[in-house]
C-alpha cells in the first residue's frame, strides 16, 4: 500500500502552512492572554473559505476531501488550538444540517454557514451532564407550532460569538436536536473565562428560559438527537481534534528541535545529550504514527467505509494521549523556560490537556475501543 498525498493535497497543505505561519502563529499568544480570537483573524478565515471547508460546493462550501480537511485542521492546530476549535464546532453544526436537515433547512442555513455569514456551535454538555449525554436535563415541550425549551448548556465552544446553536433537549423524554438562533426570546449566552488551555475558545454557558423555537427548527425526528444527529457530529469533531493534536504535537517538536540546537549547557548544545535525543526520537515517531492514523481515518471516510468510525476513535485516542506526552517532554526539554509563557510550549502543554477531555475523554475512548474489540471475538 502506497501512502502519499496527491499533488492537489500537497498544494492545499502549502496554502494552509502559509496561512498558519502568517496569520495565526504571530497572534496565538495574544489570543491566549486575551481569551478571545481576534475578529480580523476570523474574517480572514472566512475570506479563505475555511469555514465552508467541510460543506458541498452546492451550498458555497469548499467541499474538501477528508484527508485535505485533516491537513487543514492539523496546520491550524499547529498554530492555535482555539482557532482550530472554531473549525470543529462550526463544521459540526453545518454537517448536522447537511445530513439531517430538510431541504428548506439546508437551503437556508448552509449557504450562510459556508460563507461565514453566521457562526455555528454545538450545545450538548450541561452543568451536571458530560459523558452521560442521555441524562440531559434540558427539555423541549411541543405547544401548537413551536417548542418551549428550558435548561442550561455549559462549556459551549464559540458560545460567545455563535449565531446559531445545534442544541439538544428531551422531547417527551426523547433526546432531540434543534437549530436555535442566538436572538431567540428566552435564550441567553453568558461568557465564561478561566480555562486551563484553549483559552481563546470563547466558551459560554447557555440558558433557555421558556425559549420559543419554531417547530420547523427541529433537526431530524423526535428521539434521534443522540443516536443519529449528535453521534455523526461527534465523529467529525473527534476527527478534527485528532488532526489538531497532530499539529499541536508537531509544534512542540519544532520548538524542541530549535531549543535543543541552540541551548548550550556544559559547553555544548543540549541536543547532544542522549536523554534529550531519546525524547526527541519519541516525539518524531509518535507524531508520524498519529498522523498516519488520522490519514487512515480520513481515507475510510472518503470511501464511506463504516470502519471509519472506530478508526476515528482510535485516532482521537492515540493523538490526544500522544500530544500531552509530547508537550510534557517539550516543557522538560525547555526546563524552567518551558514553564513560562514567553515560550510557546507552556501554552501547548495546557492546550494538549484540553484535547484529552473534549469530544470524549481518554477513559471513555478506552472503554469503547476495548468493548468493540472484545465484541469482535465473541
Amino acid at each position: 500500500m502506497k501512502i502519499e498525498l496527491t499533488t492537489e493535497q500537497l498544494k492545499w497543505q502549502q496554502e494552509f502552512i502559509q496561512f498558519t505561519n502568517e496569520e495565526i502563529i504571530p497572534y496565538a499568544a495574544q489570543n491566549d492572554r486575551e481569551e478571545r480570537i481576534d475578529p480580523q483573524l476570523i474574517k480572514k478565515m472566512i475570506e479563505k473559505g475555511y469555514l465552508g471547508s467541510m460543506l458541498p460546493k452546492k451550498y458555497g462550501g469548499m467541499e474538501l476531501d477528508n484527508i485535505t480537511l485533516g491537513i487543514l485542521n492539523e496546520e491550524i492546530g499547529r498554530g492555535c488550538s482555539s482557532v482550530r476549535s472554531l473549525l470543529t464546532v462550526h463544521g459540526m453544526a453545518g454537517l448536522a444540517i447537511l445530513r439531517w436537515g430538510t431541504e428548506s433547512q439546508k437551503d437556508y442555513w448552509l449557504p450562510k454557514l459556508a460563507a461565514g455569514e453566521v457562526i455555528g456551535a454545538f450545545g450538548l454538555t450541561e452543568p451536571e451532564v458530560g459523558s452521560d449525554a442521555k441524562s440531559m436535563e434540558t427539555t423541549a415541550l411541543l405547544q401548537d407550532e413551536h417548542y418551549i425549551v428550558n435548561g442550561k448548556k455549559k462549556w459551549i465552544t464559540m458560545g460567545q460569538i455563535a449565531d446559531i446553536f445545534l442544541l439538544f433537549a428531551k422531547c417527551d423524554g426523547k433526546p432531540t436536536a434543534f437549530i436555535v438562533e442566538r436572538n431567540r426570546e428566552g435564550f441567553r449566552a453568558n461568557s465564561m473565562f478561566g480555562l486551563l488551555g484553549a483559552k481563546a475558545s470563547m466558551i459560554a454557558e447557555l440558558t433557555m428560559d421558556n425559549c420559543i423555537i419554531p417547530i420547523e427548527h427541529r433537526l431530524g425526528q423526535v428521539g434521534t438527537g443522540l443516536s443519529h444527529v449528535a453521534l455523526s457530529c461527534l465523529d467529525y469533531g473527534r476527527f478534527t481534534i485528532a488532526c489538531g493534536c497532530v499539529g499541536l504535537a508537531q509544534a512542540c517538536l519544532d520548538a524542541s528541535l530549535q531549543y535543543a540546537s541552540n541551548r548550550v549547557q556544559f559547553g555544548r548544545p543540549i541536543g547532544d545529550n542522549q536523554l534529550i535525543q531519546k525524547m526527541i526520537t519519541e516525539m518524531v515517531v509518535n507524531v508520524k504514527a498519529a498522523r498516519l492514523l488520522c490519514y487512515k481515518s480520513a481515507y475510510l471516510k472518503d470511501i464511506s467505509d463504516p470502519d471509519s468510525i472506530m478508526e476515528t476513535w482510535a485516532a482521537k485516542y492515540f493523538a490526544s494521549v500522544m500530544s500531552i506526552k509530547v508537550a510534557n517532554d517539550a516543557v522538560q526539554i525547555h526546563g524552567a523556560n518551558g514553564c513560562h509563557n514567553s515560550y510557546p510550549v507552556e501554552r501547548y502543554y495546557r492546550d494538549a490537556k484540553i484535547n484529552e477531555i473534549i469530544e470524549g475523554t481518554t477513559q471513555m475512548h478506552e472503554m469503547l475501543i476495548a468493548a468493540q474489540e472484545l465484541r469482535s471475538v465473541q
